[in-house]
């Protein structure tokens, strides 16, 4: 038995769209201002909760309740039904958030451990060829990523997402692929030095 979920995701058609609306009102016009309406509440809801992309929340909100509606689920008061699955959303994000602070901080820490061991000259003449190698998008990535210190650190980081159109889990991710595969370069190489 396979522990992977092979099932497709469940995307959001025209069809599943058309009747999350009819939900809101038998009217087309009148249920797409409640709609609205409703989206709106979400977004504040989420910007008042601390959350990331609010209108990524909300879209995700509605995507799930016109699943729902899609399942053949009865929803009577939709308002208050997709107010219950947004809260029901959050408390997914402050865990992944949660979840995320400890991977970062167990990573910090380790990268702080590699820092204070002794860089002998070697390994600083693998560290630049390991670099030599590397695109040249990826090696400004990663030199870029780590300059300053503190907050310059973190501001730098945020030109870059911008820079690069990306956003800041995705650049995190791409910078720890390029550490991982420069620590094993600086790794195989010191060790043939």
């Amino acid at each position: 038995m396979s522990l992977l979920n092979t099932s497709p995701k469940w995307t959001l058609t025209a069809e599943a769209f058309a009747n999350l609306l009819a939900v809101f009102d038998s009217d087309r016009e009148s249920a797409g201002q409640k709609y609205l309406a409703v989206r709106a509440n979400l977004i504040r809801f989420f910007e008042w909760r601390g959350c990331p992309f609010p209108e990524d929340h909300a879209d995700e909100t509605f995507n799930r309740v016109a699943r729902k509606v899609a399942e053949g689920e009865d929803i009577r008061n939709v308002s208050g039904y997709v107010m219950g699955v947004a809260r029901l959303q959050v408390l997914e994000i402050i865990k992944s958030s949660s979840r995320q602070r400890e991977a970062l901080d167990e990573y910090q820490n380790s990268f702080n451990e590699v820092a204070d061991e002794p860089t002998s000259e070697s390994q600083i003449d693998c560290l630049q060829k390991c670099l030599q190698q590397l695109s040249s998008d990826n090696r400004d990535l990663i030199v870029q990523y780590y300059q300053g210190d503190k907050r310059e650190k973190i501001e730098n980081r945020k030109k870059l997402g911008v820079r690069l159109g990306v956003a800041m889990n995705t650049l995190r991710m791409r910078a720890q692929r390029l550490r991982e595969h420069l620590q094993g370069c600086v790794e195989e190489c010191a060790s043939l030095a």
